[in-house]
């Protein structure tokens, strides 16, 4: 929970920040295979399959290489003491097993060049940022390691039975040694560390694996240290092959976190709510009288500016690869919808907030039910024309709405008559003048005709009834033009909302999942069970899914995508309470009256 490796089928680790999420990378192979930098470690004799799992309900993961000649198989995993390490270990299971162990350290994006130096026990690496600074890293190990130019190389053989360790530490000088019992016991205490989080977590009857896996994941882009946490893992991998759309997604987006603590929020985690509330109102308190950027860098920073790193290849060849993202200059509208809903969720668990939290955040209700119709950028980030958005108006309302709900259940000092005033006028606004009857639709910004997957929200957020003619419409119009199969665009780029980026978009996940949540509210339970199945089938072997998907399948945009996650967490627990017909939950006499036999299709 200060940064996220990925680890490849092979053992390689191809992509790290250090030491945090949002930090320069020490390995990006995936982004450069030749000069990004990777740290393999997997068997490397006779033919080899693939094969990795998660332990169960951890972060854990082990790497298995299956032979005609034997097994063996690498476990990793970052100790739970707030050090940045990453442990791998290695054991020959059947048969004795050779090892490669193959370390190309390229820090700071490949831009700097490291040096390498043998210390007793393993290798030191060190380096010199753009900005200056003096960076460390130390690569441990149970055998002896050769350093080959800017390159550390080992070959292990292993009996069966027999295992080794290496150990790649951050410069921290006050963390344990690494040796035997350290690795023994930091997994130990790293396995014991994720079931006891699972273990607090209240989970559907259906599909209860994968809502584990995406709870573990969104909790892996957590903060430990800060409360922030960040939309995905990667930078620069493309929503198109070789296009331009290629964001870093590294930073704590208000909407994305908010998403995420409703979702966290609905299995009974309720402590990274509140931590998330802490770091918020930190940021609120120094942004000024508006209270809120749209997103923010892990350690509260307001400033990310964008750049392209012209030396990398790029994911198959997808160039630019930015890093930084020049959408934190934009306005947002929606975001303080998806924050006072989280927030809201979270009184109802927690009680009432406290003074000072309720004092600023009335503040911000108060700037926004006088600022509410400003145009902006939508919840997708256009980089087109500022316009009034769907997205950014149906979420102004759930603001002021969820405002009104706490300070009514709590009896809090509030603007009522005026919140509720332009709550109103908002409903009436998007009731009147975003419903497009030649659609039949309410439609993207106030005006147009095109389709956006956003208005699935407007059920899931209680703004209509999914009995309402206007809805069953709405949702019909939707599958015409934006879904095929299971999978759903979130708008098709045309000439009237030009979204200022060229190349077309194709299936966009979390609206996938909202597809099917609002196919289950409006009382298509057994269509939306047979597309929620379905899109399983899409992620990667470990349950894992990335923020878009191609027609065929591939796994698209950055990875793991913490809106993915949390949208199929939502999903998951509505269609368990109508599976299990939950009476308490007051969606279920809904399914009962709109069950159509012959479903929506």
């Amino acid at each position: 929970m200060n940064t996220i490796a990925l680890v490849a089928q092979d053992g390689t680790i191809d992509f790290l920040s250090h030491q945090h999420i949002d930090a320069p990378t020490l390995f990006a192979a995936l982004l450069d295979p030749e000069r990004g930098g990777r740290f393999a470690f997997h068997v490397e004799d006779g033919t080899i399959t693939y094969r990795q799992i998660y332990l169960p309900d951890t972060n854990i993961l082990v790497s298995r290489f299956l032979g005609d000649e034997g097994i063996g198989e690498v476990c990793d995993y970052m100790p739970i003491d707030g050090f940045g390490r990453i442990v791998r270990r290695a054991k020959a299971i059947v048969g004795t097993k050779t090892f490669r162990l193959s370390v190309s350290p390229r820090p700071d994006y490949a831009r700097a060049r490291p040096t390498l130096s043998p210390i007793e026990g393993g290798v030191a690496v060190a380096w010199t940022d753009q900005d200056g600074s003096e960076q460390k890293v130390t690569l441990y190990a149970s055998r002896p390691l050769t350093i080959v130019g800017e390159d550390i190389d080992a070959k292990i053989e292993l009996a069966e039975g027999e295992e080794c360790w290496v150990v790649l530490c951050p410069g921290h000088p006050d963390a344990p040694a690494v040796s035997a019992k350290y690795v023994r016991r930091s997994f130990d205490r790293t396995r014991d560390y994720w079931h006891k989080w699972v273990n607090r977590g209240s989970y559907p009857t259906f599909w209860r694996e994968l809502v584990v896996r995406s709870a573990l994941t969104l909790k892996l882009l957590t903060s430990s240290q800060y409360g922030s946490i960040a939309a995905a893992a990667t930078f620069g991998l493309p929503e198109v092959i070789g296009g331009e759309r290629n964001w870093d997604y590294r930073y704590c987006w208000v909407r994305d976190s908010a998403f995420t603590l409703y979702s966290l929020s609905r299995l009974g985690y309720y402590d990274e709510a509140e931590s998330f509330i802490h770091f918020l109102m930190e940021r609120a308190v120094e942004t000024g009288e508006s209270g809120l950027q749209i997103m923010y860098r892990m350690d509260g920073g307001g400033e990310m500016p964008e750049s392209s790193l012209d030396h990398l290849e790029g994911y198959a060849g997808s160039q630019p690869v930015r890093v930084g993202n020049a959408a934190y200059q934009q306005r947002q509208m929606d975001i303080y919808g998806e924050f006072l809903d989280a927030l809201y969720i979270s009184t109802k668990a927690r009680g009432k907030p406290a003074y000072a939290v309720w004092e600023k955040i009335s503040r911000i209700v108060d700037w926004l039910s006088h600022n509410w119709h400003l145009e902006d950028r939508g919840i997708w980030e256009s980089r087109g024309e500022p316009r009034a958005y769907l997205s950014s108006r149906l979420m102004c309302w759930v603001a002021l709405d969820r405002a009104l709900r706490i300070a009514d259940v709590h009896s809090l000092p509030a603007d009522v008559l005026r919140w509720r005033g332009e709550r109103d006028k908002i409903q009436k606004t998007i009731l009147e003048n975003f419903w497009n009857p030649d659609v039949g639709a309410f439609t993207q910004f106030e005006g147009s005709s095109t389709l956006d997957a956003v208005v699935l929200l407007m059920p899931l957020v209680k703004f209509i009834n999914p009995r309402d003619p206007m809805w069953t419409s709405t949702l019909k119009a939707v599958r015409t033009h934006l879904v095929r199969d299971c999978l759903v665009k979130r708008y098709i780029n045309t000439a009237e909302n030009d979204d200022g980026l060229g190349g077309e978009e194709v299936a966009f996940t979390i609206c996938s999942f909202w597809y099917v949540e609002a196919l289950a509210r409006t009382g298509y339970v057994a269509d939306a069970r047979l597309l929620f199945e379905k899109l399983h089938t899409y992620a990667n072997h470990l349950g894992l899914f990335s923020e878009e998907l191609s027609e065929t399948g591939d796994h698209l945009g950055n990875f793991p995508q913490g809106l993915t996650h949390l949208s199929l967490i939502s999903a998951a627990i509505w269609l368990d309470r109508s599976l299990n017909g939950d009476k308490a939950d007051p969606g279920y006499f809904e399914f009962k009256m709109m069950e159509d036999p012959d479903g929506i299709y």
